[in-house]
């Protein structure tokens, strides 16, 4: 199978029929677009939160060009806009700018990442806006913060990684370090946010306010580090790149098979025995001097690694995995994308699907990582065509008539959009 011939998909698992949603009814406001902001409010979305999104009329969200494209509808976008109501607003008209005080008024929750003073400039910035909708949620994602001395500096995902050291992390250490190919600093601001957002959902409870909340890609990347940040403040000793392999136990990493690469972690001892005895049959080496405490193989894991690639090479990665699966020693084949979508994992999980697109027919989709055993998340649909939902959500969230909206799109509320493409 080839990345010319998708592979072939299965309708998504369907929820529980008639089980109620973590966050019905409550509404979000989404000026959010590329990753980190779109991130969070997909998570609201899963969660039953009715999102809308708002996008430029003059073009949406610059994701939806970016590739591959499905007839014209960018992969990247659909990936992470599901269970979304589109619309667009030309937030530089002064119409369009009432119609989104109109909506944020009776809104929960909005979402933004524009560029730091670009809502204040369209007058709905968190000031304006809590004075208006007191119980507003208002969740700003930046890459610096919306104040002090960077709050105006430009920043992504892969900026962020080498500013912040997690760049220089990853890689070979003969090598120089090397970003990762997800926007791994994106998506985790983007879970941020959506926890802080949950946060004062639970804060508003108690209190009967909303607040402002924020998250930057900057403070996420440091926590990203994990422990290493911590060990470092604590020794003054900087963290060094080891490859596929681990600094801190052995054996741990990737190791070399009869037909490619397997990742095994040991850290602890237990772990190491049932690899040594009930997999590779070697119980001596839990004797051996050099390998018998987790300090000892450390500093003999290049020998132990020899050894136990000796006897990987007699069978293939994935009967490897079987039988360590069995003795309880966590491992992995070391897969390509294709080779993970392939896997028995992959399809116990049921996470890969296809769900329906108004004019593409059929596009691929994600599942939800979050289980609900009496809220489950809702059942995928496609994101939104540019300004899909304008009209629906102008009559059912603000009560418009014909007429309000024939005399908003003629005062340039939603641009040069075609008015018949915002029809529901």
């Amino acid at each position: 199978m080839s990345a010319e011939q998708p592979p072939r998909l299965s309708p998504p698992r369907p929820r529980t029929s008639g089980a109620p949603t973590a966050l019905q009814g409550l509404r979000v406001i989404d000026f959010s677009h590329f990753i980190a902001g779109p991130i969070c409010t997909l998570f609201l979305a899963d969660l039953g939160a009715d999102v809308i999104k708002i996008e430029n009329a003059a073009g949406g969200d610059d994701f939806r060009r970016f590739q591959p494209q499905i007839c014209g509808e960018g992969v990247p976008f659909l990936w992470v806009n599901r269970n979304k109501k589109g619309m667009v607003l030309d937030l530089t008209n002064e119409a369009a700018r009432r119609i989104a005080v109109q909506l944020i008024t009776d809104a929960d929750i909005l979402v933004e990442n524009f560029s730091n003073g670009v809502m204040e400039r369209f007058g709905l910035g968190y000031d304006a806006m809590q004075k208006l909708n007191p119980r507003l949620i208002y969740c700003s994602v930046s890459a610096y913060g919306r104040d002090g001395a960077m709050a105006d500096r430009l920043g992504f995902d892969p900026v962020v990684q080498a500013e912040t050291g997690f760049m220089s992390l990853n890689g070979f250490p003969e090598q120089a370090g090397v970003r990762t190919g997800p926007a791994v600093m994106d998506i985790s601001t983007g879970m941020m946010a959506a926890i802080a957002v949950l946060g004062a959902l639970a804060a508003r409870q108690t209190t009967g306010r909303g607040q402002r909340v924020e998250t930057a890609l900057f403070d996420t990347a440091t926590l990203m580090l994990g422990f290493h940040a911590p060990s470092y403040l604590a020794t003054g000793r900087n963290p060094a790149r080891s490859g596929n392999r681990s600094a801190d136990t052995a054996p741990t990493g990737t190791f070399e098979t009869a037909d490619g690469s397997l990742y095994i972690s040991c850290a602890n001892d237990r772990t190491y025995r049932r690899l040594v005895t009930k997999v590779l049959g070697r119980p001596d080496l839990a004797e051996d001097g050099r390998f018998a405490t987790p300090h000892e193989r450390l500093k003999h894991r290049g020998e132990l690694a020899t050894i136990i690639e000796e006897i990987l090479a007699n069978d293939v990665s994935e009967a490897w995995a079987t039988k360590m699966h069995a003795a309880g020693v966590p491992a992995g084949v070391v897969r390509t994308v294709e080779g993970a979508f392939r896997s028995a994992e992959m399809a116990e999980r049921g996470l890969a699907s296809s769900i329906p697109h108004p004019t593409v027919g059929e596009v691929p989709n994600i599942g939800s990582a979050l289980r609900f055993s009496e809220t489950p998340v809702v059942d995928p649909v496609a994101a939104p065509m540019l300004g899909q939902h304008t009209v629906d959500i102008l009559k059912r969230a603000l009560g418009f008539g014909p007429e309000q909206i024939a005399e908003a799109a003629a005062q340039g509320a939603f641009g040069a959009t075609s008015f018949s493409s915002t029809a529901d």
